[in-house]
Order: structure tokens, then C-alpha cells, then sequence
């Protein structure tokens, strides 16, 4: 079993794009999730791939470490592309077999499904892999400090989220290490029909959630034993302040969201 994951995983570089402030960081996935599901036709999508190329380029990750995360979901994305290309109905029918029927309309629609899925797991995969943990949930937690006010527990709500995310390809390694033990005792995962081989994976569940209640125990007896009490007096060590460098992405941020505009009038 391959970790192809890399949604929730850090790598520690300098760039231009990691000295950026996570807040804005943060606020550029959102913006640009928003610009993909804005664009009617392929030239939005391409323009919002061309800028995430150049974050890409800018962030100094190697960027088949990057695309790396695709490969888990590439059975999705054709799931995707095989339901919209024979299921959508439309006018211009190329051919037809019964029920099925193959549409210009069906192709269109099965590219833009695809290239937003591949986009947003891309663009995913740079805001964690440019950012810390501790930076992420800094981020979150600002951004959900207007909500403190009516009681929301904005501070322990960013420091789930972020957990989640990094014990993401944790997990899967830990899946990974049992899978390998059990084939080295004799187990089998590989042949069969697809019911066979879904219930050859139960045996995976119960040291997978063993070792995940483990894993949460130790984390939480460490937490308690830095005297953690949330965002109770808390200090940081470095504060979240906006630079030049800050400001220049935000407006490149809102040149790519008027690019997506005006594709929408070609």
C-alpha cells in the first residue's frame, strides 16, 4: 500500500510562499475554491490553473511531491468523469446505446468536474504542505474569533481541525504497517471480488482504532502535562502580523478572481 496522501503533511523549506502569513494563506484556499465553482467553461479553469502553477513554483515543493496526493483520488475523479460523460443529457449527441447516451454537453461537464476536483485537492495539498500546524491552527482560530462572541469555542474547534489534518498520513501509515503484518502472517488483500476484498479489510479496524485511541491518549497526557487549558492566558511566540509581501499576494489573489470573471463572459 502505497501513501500517496499529502493533504495535512509539512515540508520545511524556505519560500516565498511559507513566509507568507497564514492568515492569508488560509483566506486564498477559500477565495480560490469560490473562483473554481464561479468559472462556466474550461478558459476559468485554466486561468485559476495557471496561477496555482505559479504558487506551485513560488512555494519551492517539488511538485511530484505535490501531485503525489492524486493518486489516491484518481478512482473518484473517473467514477466522476464516467457518470457525467454517459448520464448528462443534452442536445448534441455524438452516439447512443440504449439508455446511455454520449453529449457534448456530457464531455464538458465531465472536464470541469475533473479539473476542479484535481485544482482543489492540489490547492489543499499547498496551503498544509506551506504551512505548520501551529501556524494553521493560528489561522483558523483567528478567522473564527468574531464567532467567540456567541459562544462558538473558536480555539478548540482550530486545534481539531488541525489535528485531523496532520494525524491524516499518520493513520495511513499506521494502516500501512498493519496491512504489512498481517500479509507477512498469511493474510490476503489482494484476491477476490470486490465484496470479498472489502471484508478482507475488517480485520485492519480494530488495531487501526486501538492504536488511533492510543495515539489520542499520548497526545492528550502530553497536552496535560504542558499545563494546556486552551486559549485560557495564552501567549504566542511569534504573533501574526500583515507585511508588503502579505498585501502584494492578496491583490494577485484578487487579479486571479477577476480573471475567473471574465472568463465567464467569453
Amino acid at each position: 500500500m502505497n501513501i500517496n496522501i499529502t493533504i495535512g503533511q509539512f515540508y520545511p523549506i524556505d519560500s516565498k510562499i511559507h513566509r507568507l502569513d497564514p492568515r492569508v494563506k488560509l483566506l486564498a484556499v477559500f477565495s480560490y475554491v469560490i473562483f473554481l465553482f464561479m468559472a462556466t467553461n474550461m478558459w476559468g479553469y485554466v486561468f485559476g490553473a495557471l496561477g496555482l502553477v505559479l504558487v506551485i513554483a513560488m512555494s519551492n515543493v517539488p511538485p511530484k511531491y505535490i501531485f503525489k496526493g492524486l493518486k489516491s483520488i484518481i478512482g473518484i475523479i473517473m467514477f466522476t468523469v464516467v457518470l457525467n460523460i454517459f448520464f448528462v443529457p443534452g442536445k448534441n449527441v455524438i452516439f447512443s446505446v440504449g439508455f446511455i447516451k454520449l453529449t457534448t454537453e456530457g464531455l464538458f461537464t465531465a472536464g470541469k468536474m475533473a479539473s476542479r476536483l484535481i485544482l482543489l485537492i492540489v490547492a489543499s495539498s499547498v496551503l498544509t504542505l506551506t504551512t505548520s500546524p501551529i501556524e494553521l491552527t493560528d489561522a483558523i482560530e483567528y478567522c473564527l474569533k468574531p464567532f467567540k462572541r456567541i459562544g462558538v469555542p473558536s480555539h478548540e474547534i482550530a486545534m481539531m481541525m488541525t489535528i485531523a489534518l496532520r494525524f491524516i498520513p499518520t493513520l495511513m501509515e499506521e494502516v500501512d504497517k498493519i496491512m504489512k503484518a498481517q500479509i507477512a502472517r498469511g493474510a490476503d488483500f489482494d484476491t477476490g471480488n470486490i465484496m470479498q476484498k472489502a471484508k478482507s479489510l475488517i480485520p485492519l479496524l480494530v488495531p487501526l482504532f486501538i492504536s488511533s485511541f492510543r495515539r489520542a491518549d499520548e497526545l492528550a497526557l502530553a497536552m496535560e502535562a504542558r499545563c494546556y487549558q486552551g486559549d485560557v492566558n495564552r501567549t504566542r511566540m511569534k504573533e501574526l502580523k500583515f507585511e508588503q509581501r502579505d498585501y502584494l499576494f492578496l491583490i494577485c489573489l484578487i487579479l486571479v478572481g477577476v480573471g475567473v470573471m471574465l472568463t465567464r463572459f467569453i
